[in-house]
């Protein structure tokens, strides 16, 4: 059985997104006004050119933390195989 878990706390996520070889990156038409939608892009796991900019963890936290957000994750499917699943969602 899979779990996901929620956390607000950047070294949790940026260990997360490291262990499964993911960036921190906005959605390159986002980013008007010093924000932008996030992401987590995983390149190994890309085969086309995406939509998504990298950016550096410090300007990725600092529009997770203005927006109030929570990063939502699993870590293992139900299979038990690794999960890169992901989302961010509002904090409560």
């Amino acid at each position: 059985m899979s779990s996901s878990k929620q956390t607000h706390d950047h070294a949790e996520i940026k260990a997360w997104a490291e262990k499964h070889g993911g960036v921190p990156s906005v959605v390159a038409d986002t980013e008007k006004g010093g924000g932008g939608l996030l992401r987590i892009h995983f390149p190994k796991h890309s085969d086309s050119k995406s939509d998504l900019k990298e950016t550096d963890w410090d300007t990725f936290f600092e529009t997770f933390d203005k927006n109030k957000l929570d990063f939502l994750y699993q870590d293992k499917k139900a299979d038990g195989e690794e999960s890169t699943f992901h989302k961010f969602v509002e904090r409560a």
